[in-house]
């Protein structure tokens, strides 16, 4: 009976310490990678991807912290990049080119848009039809554009300048008025006034760039996972944007952008789906975020021909496929 009593009694602990052992605990998530993104202007339907991926836990899924910071005028993206006060930063293929030949270690990984979407923006009974027309003008303009000396020389024009101050204003008193801009932006506000305008692409002029996501040279070396990682989660970022609900971008735009509205909004996407401005046209093998390196080839032979660049750099060293989904090369 004794032995019955003890042995009962081990069975017992036994099945207490069972009932009180824990469940077994996930092991935690490693750490997300803290990242920046550098953009060239005010929250906007032109960044609708990055917000998109960033509200949907797109960047968090891919290890990623992402941080949208805001541009504007004066923003300095280049060199924050370069400096590494950002880890990635957005802008033209053309302007980062001239940039690289200046010594700034950076190089594109992805595509934003596929075709420029800068564009002439004229009075619907301007006589200006064509780029052209131009010729004896006063052009408003971002000053030190390749678009400006590239025109001047393949249609063998001029025109005269005046600096672009980013206000319509002026444009919208002034029926001779011939001002850049986006096809994406100020169309809206011409709408909104009740002006009508109509637009003379800049792409029409024969340096069609890409904008682009870049980064510094030194981060595609330590950290290929991290270019990786956030380039992918931000094609997958623009794919639900432009195929799906845009709804959550949208979201997060309007909080960080007092000035911006859900009809502007609602427009500059509409422009972008409908020109093809981010996917680009399948028939000639764009895709979102794909970069055609030809195509950075063509322009570096341009902006040389134009005496822009202080040396020609090396395509390989200013734009890179290597981060990009194998759907896309």
């Amino acid at each position: 009976m004794r032995w019955c009593v003890i042995f009962c009694g081990i069975v017992a602990l036994v099945l207490l310490g069972l009932g009180c052992a824990r469940p077994h605990e996930p092991k935690p998530l490693p750490p997300l990678r803290a990242v920046t993104l550098q953009t060239d202007w005010f929250p906007q339907a032109e960044h609708g991807g990055f917000y998109q991926a960033l509200a949907k836990g797109f960047y968090r899924d891919a290890g990623l912290a992402v941080d949208l910071l805001p541009g504007g005028p004066g923003a300095g993206i280049n060199l924050r990049v370069a400096k590494g006060q950002a880890d990635f930063g957005m802008n033209r293929s053309d302007d980062l080119i001239v940039a690289a030949s200046q010594g700034l270690p950076v190089v594109m990984v992805a595509a934003v848009l596929q075709h420029d979407s800068q564009v002439l923006l004229v009075h619907e009974a301007s006589p200006v039809k064509t780029l052209e027309d131009l010729a004896g003008r006063t052009v408003t303009a971002s000053i030190g554009m390749a678009w400006i000396p590239w025109l001047k020389k393949t249609r063998g024009i001029e025109f005269s300048l005046r600096p672009q101050t980013y206000g319509l204003a002026g444009f919208f008193s002034d029926p001779e008025a011939i001002q850049q801009g986006l096809v994406t932006n100020e169309p809206y506000l011409a709408r909104e006034k009740g002006i009508p305008i109509r637009t003379l692409p800049l792409r029409a002029a024969g340096l069609d760039v890409y904008h682009t996501i870049f980064c510094r040279r030194e981060l595609t070396r330590t950290e290929p996972s991290v270019v990786r990682a956030f380039v992918l989660a931000s094609i997958r970022g623009w794919q639900d944007y432009l195929e799906g609900d845009p709804a959550p971008a949208h979201a997060l735009i309007l909080e960080r952008n007092s000035q911006m509205t859900r009809a502007f909004l609602d427009f500059s996407r509409d422009e972008i789906r409908s020109r093809g401005l981010v996917r680009g046209d399948a028939g000639l093998g764009e895709n979102i975020g794909l970069i055609d390196l030809q195509r950075i080839r063509d322009q570096i032979d341009k902006l040389s021909q134009l005496k822009i660049l202080r040396e020609a750099p090396l395509v390989d060293t200013v734009a890179t496929t290597e981060f990009l989904p194998q759907m896309v090369h």
